[in-house]
């Protein structure tokens, strides 16, 4: 007994002695500030980062710390390029980030081996480009990143052969290793999400992998040991190494025949010029049905001209239709396509027997990257499959209608036979991935799924253009219905349908920027033209995350996010342009005005961002709003709160604007009597944003059709709904996945 209370009489101190032991452990972890501030120590000439002080937070709004980008709080980037930096980078004090995503050190003056960023197991995107690091690379290097998606070291000394680790790296989407002394075979890389490749002028030895056979033979000129049939150059090695003897062999015939009796030789010559004169006819045959099969094509191809030429229509400007057709199943293909002035006419081809497909057509394959028609040529591949397959021989029947041209093509709405309308997206600038690369993107839309998003029904891929199809909308969009339309839409675009457009609009940015979170630009374009308005003003979101799919000679003119300040002056984009085109459009919704921003050569329209700022800076709010809506008394002061959100969403200097989760939040908070019924329903939380991103959640009206998330997230379930509810909503097609077209892109 004794014994046992001596036990007990002590647990105290023994527990506290345990307490005291661990206690460095528990209270070392640095913070953010402290671990960037000891990576500072290790950089010489960081004059550049004077704002890097002590007692001071990296990711506050109005003071951030130079070269960091900042999500929600915590550090996501490290971009310290161009800045002369030098010394040794200790990235071992940056693993305390825990939401660093993505660093950048380029054109600076480090030097030395490959710094130890494999530490940062996480770690998407690594930019070493333009320094003077040399030596080989472990084979192990990257042995544990198997996050990492863009690797650019060019311009570089590295030496040895290109790491294993590296080519197996699972998910790497770019590489660029050009510019070293790189030596050796070039690796195997079979990954299908690897769309941009440059290992040019280096010391690479042998023949070029197949699995490299989609990329452009610039990625690998400049190494003189290299072959292959995509540098024009056989490889002396290959099986086929015989031709190179059979001139002696056939020498050696020569002689031994020269040997002969002068008739045998007279023989050998006769078969020889019936032989040439085969020979040539043969090859004349063949030049022939060369020539006639190119011609063939060539006018297929100018038939074929996608839904029509350019016109002259205005841009951003959809074309309404009073009455919204039924919606029902067909099968759609790519059809050629003759335009006479504003209706274009499909018209079949010889080369397709639709006698020879099923009862629907059959010809489209969910999934699909290679089906043909029966004359070969690619057919579109579908994506969602919930208004039916889509085929050629529908399309091919029905007349196109030119709805305008954008920034990155032309848009036509098409009618099937059964009523049934999409609308054809052309778009030329999209070459920046090959053909592996571009599927799965599109395959990857096709995943989504959300009551604000517009996703394809399928999609063509041809090198000179592409086509993505889209259900089409009568209700057209929040740009035509803010500045074209004066009908029964534009009456009804009262303070409730504008905040309903608004908070919707809000709710689909989050999921894009959930969903694409590893993008500098998640969405890229928002604009009013690319917010289409389905039925009780359910608005919903195109034309998102195709930057990385765009021309980079092309993106700042077709791109709205490029139009930010900090993207008009110092070419840098980040998930914050979002936020700028976000608030853009608040602004829009709110005053009626056309933004100037809107507009490549800037002439026409209001700045509305400094309009914006100069009647706040006065009390001047009430004078921005549209007229239309500044009469409903009980909503001004909601109305003046939003005016100030989309001005916090445009701050010209990004380090004061908000961020999309804070821009989110603020803006569900805003009121409207007239759909205060509605925003007491039952509301559901989407999940927060993944990779270290915390804090993040969106509301989202609770349906029966309330869509899945995937990729690991939870589902988000809804209670069963009466049999008038489903009705109701199955008659609408602003379901999860469904849209209306945008006119421009």
């Amino acid at each position: 007994m004794a014994a046992a209370a001596g036990l007990n009489l002590h647990r105290p101190y023994l527990l506290l002695s345990i307490i005291f032991l661990f206690l460095p452990t528990l209270t070392y972890s640095l913070t953010e500030a402290e671990a960037l501030l000891k990576f500072k120590q290790s950089l010489t000439n960081a004059d550049a980062l004077d704002s890097w002080v002590p007692d001071s937070a990296p990711c506050t709004t109005n003071a951030q710390w130079a070269g960091l980008i900042c999500f929600d709080g915590i550090v996501t980037g490290v971009r310290l390029g161009g800045m002369g930096l030098s010394g040794k980078l200790d990235f071992k004090s940056l693993y305390e980030l825990k939401g660093l995503r993505t660093m950048s050190f380029v054109n600076n003056n480090f030097s030395g081996s490959i710094p130890d960023f494999n530490v940062i197991g996480p770690l998407k995107a690594i930019y070493l480009s333009g320094n003077q690091f040399s030596g080989e690379i472990p084979s192990d290097f990257f042995a544990k990143m198997d996050s990492l998606k863009k690797v650019w070291m060019d311009d570089n000394k590295f030496s040895g052969k290109i790491p294993p680790s590296l080519a197996k790296s699972p998910n790497l989407q770019e590489l660029h290793l050009e510019n070293n002394q790189f030596s050796g075979s070039l690796p195997e890389m079979n990954q299908k999400s690897l769309n941009s490749l440059n290992v040019s002028n280096n010391k690479l030895e042998g023949e070029i992998p197949k699995s490299f056979a989609k990329f452009d033979e610039t990625a690998f000129t400049g190494n003189s040991g290299l072959c292959g049939l995509k540098l024009g150059k056989e490889c002396k090695n290959a099986a086929g190494s015989s031709p190179s003897s059979s001139p002696t062999s056939s020498n050696e015939n020569t002689n031994v025949s020269g040997s002969n009796s002068s008739s045998k030789s007279k023989g050998g010559s006769s078969t020889i010029v019936i032989a040439l004169s085969v020979t040539c006819a043969v090859v004349l045959l063949i030049l022939i049905l060369v020539l006639f099969v190119r011609s063939r094509r060539k006018k297929r191809d100018e038939d074929f001209n996608p839904l029509g030429t350019e016109t002259s229509q205005t841009t951003d400007r959809p074309h309404p239709h009073p009455k919204e057709p039924a919606v029902e199943a067909v099968e759609l293909h790519v059809a050629e396509i003759n335009k006479k002035e504003r209706e274009v006419v499909m018209e079949p081809s010889s080369s397709v027997d639709s006698s020879k497909k099923g009862g629907h057509g059959g010809s489209a394959r969910k999934g699909s990257n290679h089906t043909k028609g029966g004359g070969g040529m690619p057919e579109l591949v579908m994506l969602n499959e919930e208004k039916g397959v889509i085929g050629l021989p529908d399309l091919m029947k029905s007349a196109a209608e030119v709805l305008g041209n954008g920034g990155l093509g032309s848009s036509y709405k098409a009618v099937m036979a059964n009523g049934f309308a999409v609308v054809v997206k052309r778009i030329r600038e999209m070459n920046a991935m090959g053909r592996e690369g571009f599927d799965a993107e599109m395959k990857r839309f096709g995943t989504l799924s959300h009551w604000n998003v517009l996703t394809p029904l399928a999609y063509h891929y041809r090198k000179e253009e592409k086509l993505l199809i889209y259900e089409y909308i009568p209700k057209s969009n929040l740009l035509y219905l803010l500045h074209g339309d004066r009908g029964p839409s534009h009456d009804e675009l009262n303070w409730p349908a504008r905040l309903k457009i608004i908070q919707g609009t809000a709710r689909g940015m989050g999921y894009i920027h959930t969903e694409f979170s590893a993008y500098d630009l998640p969405h890229g374009n928002l604009k009013s033209s690319n917010i289409l308005i389905g039925p009780d003003y359910q608005p919903l979101l195109s034309d998102f995350a195709f930057a990385p799919m765009i021309n980079s000679s092309h993106l700042a003119q077709a791109m709205l996010a490029y139009k930010s300040p900090e993207a008009l002056e110092f070419g840098q984009v980040s998930p914050k342009c979002d936020v700028f085109c976000l608030g853009i459009v608040i602004l829009e919704t709110l005053t009626g005005k056309f933004p100037s921003q809107y507009l490549n050569n800037g002439k026409g329209g209001i700045d509305v961002v400094q309009w914006v700022r100069s009647a706040i800076s006065e009390g001047r709010e009430l004078e921005l709003l549209d007229p239309e809506i500044s009469n409903e008394q009980g909503s001004i002061s909601e109305m003046e709160k939003l005016i100030h959100i989309g001005a916090d969403c445009t701050e010209s200097d990004p380090r004061k604007r908000l961020d999309m989760t804070e821009a989110i939040r603020r803006i569900e908070h805003i009121k409207s009597v007239g759909i205060s019924e509605e925003a007491g329903r039952a509301m559901h939380v989407l999940p927060s944003l993944r990779d270290g991103y915390a804090g993040f959640s969106l509301a989202m009206p609770t349906t029966t059709h309330a869509p899945t998330l995937r990729e690991g997230v939870a589902d988000v379930s809804a209670p069963e709904a009466n049999g008038t509810e489903i009705s109701r909503l199955e008659s609408n097609s602003f379901r999860s996945r469904s849209g209306r077209q945008n006119d421009g892109n």
